[in-house]
């Protein structure tokens, strides 16, 4: 047989190229396939919008010419899962006319009136529980008097998704009457009496009738400023930092209150609300302008009574005496009694003991004989201030020859 060179080659080459060939198509299709898997990625998954829970205890209260709103905020989406930071809050008004009213406003959807960023619900809230003004004006109040303001809150963790709508509050709206500005104090030594001009109108027209006004009142510490409030949530700037919150200390129908709970030296704040009466409603005003009074006890006690003087004449080598004493003082804070001897009538005398005498009593062992005096005793609290003098008490003291010696 004959066998050609040309023949021989192409076997040759195939068998010795073929594992080189399917090395490389091995790898390729390793590349490929790889390649394939980096080149061509699935759709990334969606990650569902945090929708927090809905609030249940929304709660809505008219105070002066505000609806006070307080609720508790959410912690958890719907889905039983922590929020990671507080949501925002978006608040819903609608009025509805009283019933029988015909009107389009009771079909009309509520409007969002207020939005709270995330970052600003902090200023609102006190232990997760949040507490919102929303302001009636002009219009509101003269529009609907009388009606529903029916509020709604959502909270909104993502802008995708709000919350479910809150429980439905509503409160029945009236014109109360504008704060009052001029509450003036005076300090007497029976306490603190304030003033104040009635109020005369509403933002919507003339003040209804005013059949009270309260009394509000908190301690404050002296010097120190702050945003503290008659209501936990509604801000009144520039007023001492309180030691303890406003309290409602009394009423009165006229425009006038004394404060005969008082202390001299405590920095007292005062606030005073008109109440105003609706066929249906007792509404209180806004806070009047604050007036912060710290009393100081520049009130000097009453005079002794009833002095009297006893002469006690020498015995043997024992000096005679006068001792002289007088009724106790009925006011709560004497420190002490002076006594005071001249030998003329109208003239101030001379103090006679060094320090404050405890008790309505002094022997005086310096009464020269043959000498005519004249006493007087006061009364000192314990702020300093001295009393006048008593009704004055003269006695005359015998000579020596004269004195008759047991």
């Amino acid at each position: 047989m004959e066998v050609t060179r040309g023949s021989q080659t192409p076997v040759l080459a195939s068998k010795t190229r073929a594992p080189v060939i399917l090395i490389v198509f091995l790898q390729f299709l390793v590349s490929s396939l790889w390649l394939s898997g980096c080149a061509a990625p699935g759709e990334p998954i969606e990650r569902k919008p945090q929708v927090p829970t809905a609030i249940t205890d929304l709660a809505a209260q008219q105070q002066g010419n505000d609806v006070i709103l307080t609720f508790t905020m959410p912690k958890d989406t719907v889905e039983h899962r922590p929020l990671k930071q507080a949501p925002a809050i978006e608040i819903y008004r609608k009025f509805e006319p009283v019933l029988g009213s015909a009107s389009s406003a009771a079909k009309a959807a509520p409007e969002l009136i207020l939005t709270i960023p995330s970052a600003m619900v902090d200023h609102y809230s006190q232990k997760n529980h949040v507490g919102i003004a929303s302001a009636l004006d002009a219009g509101d109040l003269s529009q609907h008097v009388g009606w529903t303001a029916s509020y709604t809150v959502r909270t909104r963790a993502s802008l995708k998704k709000a919350s479910a709508d809150s429980n439905r509050a509503d409160v029945r709206v009236y014109p109360a009457a504008e704060p009052i500005e001029d509450v003036k104090a005076e300090v007497t030594h029976a306490g603190i009496v304030l003033n104040w001009t009635p109020p005369q109108k509403t933002p919507a027209g003339a003040a209804p009738p005013i059949v009270a006004y309260h009394i509000y009142r908190a301690e404050a510490v002296p010097g120190g400023q702050t945003e503290p409030a008659a209501n936990a949530f509604v801000s009144v700037s520039e007023v001492p930092e309180l030691k303890v919150p406003f309290t409602r200390i009394g009423e009165t129908p006229e425009a006038t209150f004394q404060d005969m709970q008082v202390e001299f030296g405590t920095t007292y704040v005062y606030s005073v609300r008109s109440v105003s009466q609706y066929p249906d409603v007792t509404l209180e005003s806004a806070d009047s302008k604050l007036i912060v009074v710290t009393p100081r006890d520049t009130f000097p006690p009453a005079a002794p009574q009833g002095l009297v003087t006893v002469l006690v004449p020498a015995q043997g080598n024992k000096p005679g005496y006068l001792d002289i004493s007088w009724a106790i003082s009925p006011e709560t804070d004497i420190a002490g009694y002076n006594v005071y001897r001249n030998e003329q009538d109208g003239v101030p005398g001379t103090r006679l003991n060094a320090k404050l005498l405890i008790a309505p009593a002094f022997r005086d062992m310096n009464a020269e004989p043959g000498r005519h005096y004249v006493y007087t005793a006061t009364a000192v609290d314990r702020a300093g201030n001295e009393s006048r003098a008593s009704e004055p008490v003269s006695v005359s003291i015998p000579a020596a020859d004269q004195s008759t010696n047991p």
